[in-house]
């Protein structure tokens, strides 16, 4: 394997057919360059949708109230469907296997929030302490609402940094108070929000905005988490909470325009599935343009023993093996395959890093092509120079010195 006269001989070989040979490798170092772009792309459009899912928890069902659409026992369709807190009651009593439930309740009317002169116009969404996992919500300072501000209707706030920095500046915070239309709530804690959107709003408990704001005791959704459950699991509760909600709201349980349940659980599945095919279909794309190149390199090699056939006559007949024959075949070819393939993943590794930083958006971000692709890549180039190689190696080795010397 380390023969130096081997060595010399493989590149006094290449540098003899230095055109064939760059034309050749150009094109095992295209698939490979193809394929580590095509792979880390799909990445950076995982990555994105990814993030996109991750805002909220992904192991979440989330409940709206709707319109009948279809009669039911007497009641004609088109009523809607109102939640109250005996549903959050109910749900917690009732639908098994759920975590950190919460109700919501939004106040849509007068949403003026100030601080001393600074103010500005934000969402106040009502809600249980669960909200805090749901929502994927991060405690930078302080807390979230948790179960005795609910009990109590305490006027405490969570806020934003985005709302943060625009009522507070640099001044401390924790502990003051901001007025929500005109009523003061104390500030508990300082949240942060992947997403842009929620970092727009402030958390107030749902007891507090129905006496304050609303009156009643109505609620606008209903939302949990399933734990570790798998996607059929999920959709069983997602049935169970169908058909007893239909009972309790009296409406047919197949009405789907009654009542909205958006299955997080299963949504992200789905998403998991679709790019398990989408990264399937890239390599089977990138391993077509390799096998391409590949072709070539087993074409070129086979023009290689032909040119010098007279010469492995020789070798044969002064006594080389046909195992010496087919390593040194075999090794040429890996050297090119390998060489071309190295090069071609660099720099499809090199753009990906360069042009990362400058394309990062809503749904793409971060392309990379990762450790195990590399690995997997390389291992890729190695066994394709052996089977590039292989059949005229075979060819070589089958040379017979007598039939060799009379080639011309």
């Amino acid at each position: 394997m380390f023969d130096i006269d081997k060595w010399q001989e493989i590149f006094a070989t290449i540098r003899k057919n230095k055109l064939r040979t760059f034309l050749t490798g150009f094109s095992v170092a295209w698939g490979i360059f193809m394929l580590i772009i095509l792979l880390g792309s799909g990445r950076g459009l995982e990555n994105g949708v990814r993030i996109q899912f991750e805002r909220d928890a992904t192991n979440s069902i989330w409940i709206y109230r709707g319109q009948t659409s279809m009669p039911y026992k007497g009641l004609k369709p088109g009523r809607r469907i109102q939640f109250t807190n005996e549903d959050y009651d109910y749900s917690k009593r009732e639908i098994k296997n759920i975590e950190n439930l919460s109700a919501r309740l939004s106040v849509f009317r007068q949403r003026n929030i100030s601080y001393k002169s600074e103010y500005g116009n934000y969402d106040i969404v009502a809600v249980h302490p669960g909200t805090k996992v749901l929502e994927n919500v991060e405690i930078i300072e302080g807390r979230f609402i948790n179960d005795i501000d609910v009990k109590a209707s305490r006027k405490v706030v969570a806020i934003s940094t985005d709302v943060k920095k625009a009522l507070f500046k640099e001044e401390d915070f924790l502990g003051k108070y901001i007025k929500i239309n005109n009523i003061p709530f104390k500030v508990i804690g300082l949240y942060e929000d992947s997403s842009e959107r929620d970092n727009q709003r402030v958390y107030i408990s749902v007891s507090t905005a129905q006496k304050v704001f609303t009156g009643g005791n109505e609620i606008h959704n209903l939302a949990f988490t399933t734990g570790d459950a798998t996607m059929e699991e999920s959709m069983k509760i997602e049935n169970d909470i169908r058909s007893k909600y239909s009972i309790r709201h009296k409406f047919d349980k197949s009405d789907q325009r009654a009542l909205f349940i958006n299955n997080n659980v299963e949504e992200y599945e789905k998403f998991q599935n679709l790019f398990s095919g989408i990264r399937l279909f890239v390599w089977i794309i990138g391993i077509g343009t390799i096998i391409a190149g590949i072709v070539g390199v087993s074409n070129i090699m086979l023009i290689v023993v032909k040119e010098r056939t007279k010469e492995i006559g020789i070798r044969k007949a002064i006594g080389a093996t046909p195992g010496s024959i087919i390593g040194l075949v075999l090794l040429e070819s890996i050297l090119i395959t390998a060489f071309a393939g190295y090069v071609g993943l660099v720099l499809g590794v090199g753009l990906l890093e360069l042009i990362s930083p400058h394309i990062q958006s809503e749904f793409f971000t971060n392309p990379e092509a990762d450790f195990r692709i590399a690995v997997s890549a390389t291992i890729l180039l190695i066994v394709s120079g052996a089977i590039a190689g292989f059949v005229p190696a075979r060819k070589a080795a089958s040379i017979k010195p007598i039939e060799a010397l009379r080639d011309e």
